[in-house]
C-alpha cells in the first residue's frame, strides 16, 4: 500500500468517526437544531454580543447562512438582537439564558459521546493519539 492511499484511507476513517459522533449526537441532543447553531452560540458565550458578519467569518459562514441560523435562535428564544447604543444601524446577536442552557446541554452530550468513543482505547493507545494530534497542529 502506498503512503497516499494511506492517508485517504486514514482521512476517511477520521471523517466516519466524525459523521457518526455528529449522527449520534443530533439524535440524542433533540432540540431541532444543528451542529452550526450550538457553534454560533458558543461564539456568543465566549466572545459576547457580536455583530453577524463578525460571527460568520469567525466560523467560516456566509452571512445569509449566519442570517438564516441566528433567525432560528432568535425564535427559539436563544438569542436576541442588540442595536448599538451609538449606531442603531449597527445590529448585534447575543445568547439568552435560555440558549446558555442549550448550549451546555449540547456540550454535555458532546462530552459523554466523546467519553463513549475514547473509551475504546487503551492508555497507550490515547498517548499515541494525542501525541498525533499534537504533532498534526504543529
Amino acid at each position: 500500500m502506498n503512503k497516499n492511499q494511506t492517508i485517504f484511507e486514514f482521512l476517511h476513517e477520521m471523517d466516519l468517526v466524525t459523521n457518526n459522533l455528529i449522527i449520534q449526537w443530533t439524535q440524542m441532543f433533540n432540540e431541532n437544531l444543528g451542529i452550526t447553531h450550538i457553534l454560533v452560540l458558543r461564539h456568543l458565550k465566549k466572545n459576547g454580543k457580536s455583530r453577524p458578519s463578525d460571527i460568520a467569518k469567525n466560523l467560516g459562514l456566509t452571512p445569509p447562512s449566519l442570517t438564516h441560523l441566528s433567525e432560528k435562535l432568535i425564535k427559539k428564544g436563544l438569542s436576541i438582537r442588540l442595536r448599538d447604543d451609538e449606531d442603531r444601524r449597527i445590529l448585534y446577536l447575543d445568547i439568552t439564558d435560555e440558549g446558555l442552557k442549550i448550549l451546555e446541554k449540547a456540550q454535555e452530550i458532546g462530552i459523554q459521546l466523546r467519553t463513549q468513543l475514547f473509551n475504546k482505547l487503551t492508555e497507550e493507545e490515547l498517548t499515541q493519539l494525542f501525541r498525533i494530534y499534537e504533532k498534526l497542529n504543529h
